[in-house]
């Protein structure tokens, strides 16, 4: 979901970019808030405390590593998106964000530029806890990208760790999937061959990659994920930070993706001028 991923994703890196320059404050101030019940329930099911070391794979912005942390995890984030993981270590520093009660919860936090293999735990215990908080399954080829950065992250776990992976529901069950069918619509007007293009999540879309990563499926689980916006214009901004019209904006331009994307919001506006989606996001536990 940044301009720096092959087709739509942070876990791989690509010198392709698309209007980076505010994109990722976007993301950190307007999206990255929308998948906070996601990460919450993981955490709660899988009981993350002082006791899990957490490796977070495309940690973007640092929402996911911030409320680990305010529990009481030591974490690390890694991350090909240096503008996102800027604003991470700008939340992650300051601490302003932290969970009451917990002022040293920034401290137990290392983020890292790169790939997985860049986030070795030299001199400290493996990770008990890896993360793929940036969900798959909307987009043709997005876990393209997950299945190496897994591979890339697991020798640095510890035997019998836990490994989540996340993903979007069921289209019926997503009221943003129509949305998102705009840039696959404007993609396919450029007439040429891009890949990355909206699909349908598919129900075994998260146990495909825990195959292909030799991982063992140990618990599945959906959460309530709804997209709630103060206005048009900020749902327009957030949804178009997340990475996944990047290509309907390369095939067109991004006026007319903006004002597409805008017609599409408008059976999700209330009448006090809010957007309001709700859709069901889907977490995989696998066992390393």
């Amino acid at each position: 979901m940044t301009p720096t991923l092959v087709r739509h994703h942070r876990y791989a890196d690509s010198s392709a970019t698309v209007d980076g320059g505010t994109r990722a404050r976007d993301w950190a101030e307007i999206q990255e808030r929308m998948l906070a019940p996601l990460y919450e329930a993981v955490y709660e099911r899988l009981e993350v405390g002082a006791g899990t070391r957490m490796l977070s794979l495309g940690c973007g912005s640092g929402l996911a590593l911030l409320i680990a942390a305010s529990r009481g995890a030591h974490v690390t984030g890694v991350d090909t998106d240096r503008e996102r993981l800027a604003l991470a270590r700008e939340r992650l520093v300051s601490g302003q964000e932290a969970g009451p009660g917990r002022p040293d919860a920034p401290a137990r936090a290392r983020l890292v530029a790169g790939p997985p293999s860049a986030a070795a735990p030299a001199g400290e215990p493996p990770y008990n806890l890896l993360t793929a908080f940036d969900p798959i399954g909307c987009a043709a080829g997005d876990s393209d990208g997950l299945s190496p950065a897994l591979a890339s992250a697991v020798p640095l776990a510890a035997r019998g760790a836990t490994v989540v992976l996340t993903g979007w529901g069921p289209p019926e069950r997503c009221a943003t999937a129509p949305v998102l069918r705009v840039a696959a619509r404007l993609a396919e007007s450029a007439r040429t061959p891009r890949p990355g293009g909206w699909r349908p999540a598919l129900r075994d879309d998260l146990e495909d990659v825990a195959a292909r990563a030799g991982l063992k499926p140990d618990g599945s689980g959906r959460v309530s994920c709804p997209f709630g916006y103060a206005d048009l214009d900020s749902a327009v901004r957030g949804l178009l930070s997340t990475g996944l019209f990047d290509t309907a904006i390369r095939a067109t331009d991004r006026s007319q993706v903006e004002k597409e994307v805008a017609e599409a919001l408008h059976p999700h506006r209330r009448p006090d001028g809010t957007v309001w989606m709700p859709n069901v996001f889907r977490y995989l536990v696998c066992v390393v």
